[in-house]
């Protein structure tokens, strides 16, 4: 008998229950949530942009540490109950609580690469 799983099913959401049934939060799926929470002005995710500095999980709690390219940055709000909200929608996270950190300083060094590359710098 072969095994047909795929590492990529790993990565799905429906693939995060635990033995007992319940859902196994990982740092993995709470970034995979990130992912869908966009820059308004530059709509690329705040994850590609280098925004998210940490993501905490214990049990069905996850912290989450994130920066904004400034301090005056006009969407921050936004930004920042949207990460709340996707965060909470992951199975099995029962509590969420995104921070606005600004140390160390967001620089467009944090972004990935290839969004980089895409954006010009």
């Amino acid at each position: 008998m072969t095994d047909d799983t795929s590492p990529l099913d790993a990565a799905s959401p429906d693939a995060a229950a635990s033995s007992d049934g319940t859902d196994l939060v990982t740092e993995d799926l709470v970034k995979l949530a990130l992912r869908r929470v966009k820059d308004p002005d530059l709509n690329l995710n705040i994850v590609d942009l280098g925004l998210v500095y940490e993501i905490r999980v214990a049990g069905t709690s996850v912290e989450v540490d994130m920066s904004l390219t400034s301090p005056a940055c006009p969407s921050g709000p936004e930004l920042l109950h949207d990460a709340t909200t996707q965060v909470q929608a992951v199975p099995g996270v029962t509590s969420a609580q995104v921070n606005i950190v600004w140390s160390p300083p967001w620089t467009p060094d944090r972004i990935e690469p290839r969004v980089r590359t895409y954006l010009g710098f």
